[in-house]
């Protein structure tokens, strides 16, 4: 049950970071800029330049907003390519990642066995976290375009310092919610996956196990050797279900004398 409740919780928290970083794609003021009124005053505000991933714009006093739209891709800016590939390819495995999840929790019905089952959710929460850093590796590629200029000792002329809207704090949220929820699916599946795991050792010809787990021994469950120790482990099976010699019955001769009497 508290399994359950665990993987429930992190379908949740990681689905709604997936929404988070999907809804920062499209929205704006990824970057703002604000330039002072008369005399450089910042009390009355006259203009705002402000970006996202798609266009630059710009609002006066007026309300009256003017886009232009990025033109083609390989035009674009080098920085602006590489977070919407980032985010693209995030996107892209977290989308793999919830259907291999929901399928890989205990409480649905599809999947196959019980091992199967753990096994497509622990792929599903690397899919998650791959994705996840992803997504920060984007954001952070944002933030370092933005504050090398802001932090630059000097900018050239008509260089705006913008600073940091609101979709970056709101992706970097839902990166982090994803990869809290990619940890609350593993915690769950780790052991039962990785407990069956032996090693075996060698020690002069003889093999030896370690023990599976705390509640069982080393010569408790069952054992099957492979490989160059196969034939050795049933020959010697064969040999000792064979009756020993002192166990065999001779049949004792009668003499001449005792049948006589």
């Amino acid at each position: 049950m508290r399994k359950r409740l665990i993987q429930i919780f992190g379908f949740l928290i990681s689905s709604l970071g997936w929404v988070f970083v999907l809804c920062t794609m499209r929205m704006d003021y990824w970057r703002i800029s604000q330039i002072g009124g008369q005399g450089g005053s910042w009390i009355i505000k006259v203009a705002w330049y402000w970006s996202n991933l798609w266009q630059d714009c710009f609002t006066d006093s007026t309300a009256v907003t003017n886009c232009r739209d990025y033109p083609v891709l390989w035009s674009v800016a080098t920085y602006i390519q590489g977070v919407r590939g980032l985010l693209m390819c995030g996107l892209t495995l977290g989308f793999f990642a919830v259907v291999l999840c929901f399928v890989g929790m205990e409480c649905t019905y599809i999947g196959g066995e019980d091992q199967t089952k753990d096994k497509v959710l622990f792929s599903g929460a690397v899919f998650h976290f791959v994705g996840g850093m992803s997504d920060i590796a984007a954001y952070c590629l944002f933030i370092n375009r933005i504050a090398r200029t802001v932090f630059a000792p000097s900018v050239g002329p008509g260089v705006l310092r913008y600073d940091l809207g609101p979709p970056i704090f709101l992706g970097l949220v839902g990166s982090f919610l994803i990869l809290f929820g990619a940890v609350l699916y593993a915690v769950t599946v780790y052991y039962i996956i990785f407990r069956e795991t032996r090693v075996v050792q060698v020690y002069g010809g003889h093999t030896y196990m370690a023990p599976v787990s705390k509640g069982r021994t080393m010569y408790s469950g069952y054992y099957r050797p492979t490989g160059l120790y196969e034939s050795d482990y049933y020959s010697a099976r064969s040999k000792s279900s064979q009756p020993s010699a002192l166990s065999q019955t001779t049949p004792t001769k009668i003499s001449d004398r005792d049948a006589f009497v």
